[in-house]
């Protein structure tokens, strides 16, 4: 029990790195894979939107793996687990950058109090946010492609309540693996004139997002 005790408290006293650190059991402790949040002030929304379509693509397809590799009549046990892994390990890196990246620092309530226009523009952000959270949680629990096809709905609202008509024709017109090119600010007004950005995307004026 004193062992126990001590090896606690040497973990919660003991800094960690930025990238790995070392706690008494000789276990590493992975980083986080989320944005440091310091703020940093670099962003990529669009890059973020282009990661939300490939994770949804890499969940149908290994719902329909899953599906024909259980009809075989002698399942490849190994790819079958492979394939429930990879759609189980996507949903959840879905649900963590809808929580960490887009609820924790980009969604932003009115400022200027809750007006018809940025009220509703801020209640659809919130409500395609919860709704893709919720397709992503049903994508863990099934083989449903339809739920897929909910998460991509919800996406496609959310885009809209959150770009600009401009960002979206850019959204829009990216095929699958082309690059990003620099975004002009979202639907609720911010220029994108302040902080860098991986990709150049825009800022929120009042740079007070946490990263």
């Amino acid at each position: 029990m004193l062992i126990g005790s001590t090896l606690l408290v040497t973990a919660l006293v003991t800094p960690l790195s930025s990238s790995t650190a070392t706690v008494p059991t000789g276990h590493a402790v992975a980083p986080a894979p989320v944005h440091c949040q310091v703020p940093c002030g670099i962003y990529g929304d669009h890059l973020r939107v282009e990661l939300l379509k490939e994770h949804a693509a890499t969940i149908e397809k290994a719902m329909i793996q899953i599906e024909e590799l259980g009809k075989a009549d002698k399942p490849n046990w190994n790819q079958l687990v492979r394939w429930i892994s990879t759609k189980e390990e996507h949903a959840q890196k879905v649900q963590d950058q809808l929580s960490q990246y887009w609820l924790a620092q980009r969604i932003k309530a009115p400022k200027d109090g809750m007006n018809e226009k940025a009220g509703g523009r801020y209640m659809a952000q919130l409500m395609g946010n919860h709704a893709m959270t919720t397709a992503a949680m049903k994508c863990k629990q099934t083989t449903d492609v339809a739920n897929v096809a909910a998460f991509r709905r919800a996406l496609d609202m959310f885009q809209k309540a959150y770009f600009t008509a401009e960002d979206l024709e850019h959204l829009n017109g990216h095929k699958e693996g082309a690059g990003h090119d620099s975004d002009k600010g979202h639907a609720d007004g911010h220029d994108g004139k302040e902080g860098a950005s991986h990709d150049k995307d825009h800022e929120h004026k009042d740079g007070d997002h946490d990263h």
